[in-house]
């Protein structure tokens, strides 16, 4: 593993570091904030999963976390959205390739060979961080922004027992049903809808639910809202009665303007569930 860069950053940590990813059979770079408390004992760990167009760099200088994450003792993962590099499959669209990886495994060419987002974020990238930093891997959280919030309540509810809390900041609720969704299911996973399940957040709630708390985030002047789908969600929520809080801010639009208002109620709620 390279180490890319480390800045001091509210007496812990910033980090950015490269490594071989057997996975994705790419290059990989990953942000990570350790907090001060890090010096004295392994910490529990927040992932951050970012959205379309993005890579781990948007949330780490964007979001503003690092401050409330110092404060509460917790570790921060900022992933990369998509492999990349030369040889990777990417296309002309903003939302689909190199940069949409939409945190699934891809099973059609040619996408297969590197994009194996959910093993990489599910499986690789932890072993690597808890390997080679003082994190506690018993004591994870994940949140994540638009197609991040997508990952973030599709891994928490279909990794059951590894997470304690999941939050969303404009979530891409119910991809099956969204031109937010059905481009890349169909282009990943191909046409087969029984195997899109696995990354539809209102349908897994609707079929396993989630044990622990949920807190989503979305603005009410969100220019992508329609295809975001907070609705049937919620609809799924309230069928299940899931321990959840889902919230509609009032002018809020999509933007890291909108993340960085919310972040610390984030960041406070799975410090909460972490016992941080």
């Amino acid at each position: 593993m390279e180490t890319v860069s480390e800045n001091a950053c509210f007496g812990g940590v910033q980090g950015v570091y490269r490594h071989r990813s057997e996975v994705c059979a790419c290059d990989m770079t990953f942000g990570l904030y350790l907090p001060p408390q890090a010096v004295e004992a392994p910490v529990p760990v927040l992932w951050y999963l970012s959205g379309l167009t993005c890579t781990h760099e948007n949330a780490m200088t964007k979001a503003g976390a690092q401050a409330w994450a110092a404060q509460a003792g917790l570790a921060l993962v900022f992933p990369d959205t998509s492999p990349r590099g030369d040889g990777v499959a990417d296309d002309d669209a903003f939302d689909m390739g190199q940069g949409a990886g939409f945190y699934v495994d891809a099973t059609r060419d040619p996408w297969a060979p590197h994009f194996k987002m959910w093993s990489y974020v599910a499986d690789e990238l932890p072993r690597i961080v808890t390997a080679n930093f003082a994190i506690d891997e018993d004591r994870q959280a994940i949140t994540g922004h638009s197609m991040g919030g997508h990952g973030a309540l599709t891994l928490a509810m279909g990794i059951p027992g590894r997470f304690a809390s999941v939050s969303a900041l404009s979530p891409i609720c119910n991809p099956m049903e969204s031109d937010w969704g059905q481009k890349q299911l169909g282009g990943y996973l191909g046409a087969d809808r029984d195997a899109w399940r696995a990354h539809d957040a209102s349908v897994l709630m609707a079929e396993t639910g989630f044990d622990g708390p949920i807190l989503c985030d979305t603005g009410t002047a969100d220019q992508f809202i329609d295809l975001l789908r907070p609705e049937a969600l919620a609809q799924a929520v309230a069928a299940r009665r899931q321990q959840a809080v889902l919230r509609l801010q009032p002018g809020y639009d999509h933007s890291y303007f909108f993340v960085a208002s919310f972040i610390a109620d984030h960041v406070a709620f799975h410090a909460e569930a972490l016992g941080a």
